[in-house]
């Protein structure tokens, strides 16, 4: 990792060490997780987060769990920069919104979907032609074949709804 930082012979500083304004040491630990090529990144967790503090629960994680959280301080402090009051509250937030006003929309439709369907069961045992006994009870038998169908629909959507 250190040889991506090498320009023309000389050790670049990481993005951390360059917006410090700090020799980059060898040992430093930001470095990989911050490279020279990508300064946004440490600018806004630095903004938000405080060098110091980056520093402090980088070295109290073990090697291999830092990228993950220096990903999770990049997300939070991106979003912090937007919006500074909720961060990442705000943005799940809003999205709960979009997945409410969605969710009601979707069971608007199905609802005019079992109405379409009950019209048109209702034309069809109305009609002169299916006056006989045997004719009605195959209507009734669609009939409640449509709305059982409807009600599996509804049952997987609300199960898809509360699990994921």
């Amino acid at each position: 990792m250190r040889d991506s930082r090498k320009h023309g012979g000389v050790a670049s500083p990481c993005a951390a060490c360059k917006l410090l304004r700090r020799r980059c040491a060898a040992d430093c630990v930001f470095a990989p997780y911050f490279p020279a090529e990508e300064p946004h990144k440490f600018a806004s967790v630095h903004k938000v987060f405080g060098a110091s503090n980056v520093n402090k629960m980088l070295q109290e994680l073990p090697e291999h769990q830092r990228g993950d959280a220096v990903s999770s301080m990049v997300y939070e402090a991106n979003a912090r920069v937007r919006d500074p009051v909720y961060g990442c509250v705000g943005a799940i937030s809003s999205l709960q919104q979009q997945i409410d006003v969605l969710q009601a929309q979707l069971a608007l439709a199905q609802a005019e979907v079992v109405h379409m369907r009950m019209r048109q069961f209702s034309s069809m045992t109305n009609s002169p032609e299916n006056a006989s006994p045997s004719s009605r009870d195959t209507h009734s038998h669609q009939a409640r074949s449509l709305f059982s169908m409807d009600m599996v629909e509804d049952q997987s959507n609300m199960e898809d709804s509360l699990w994921h």
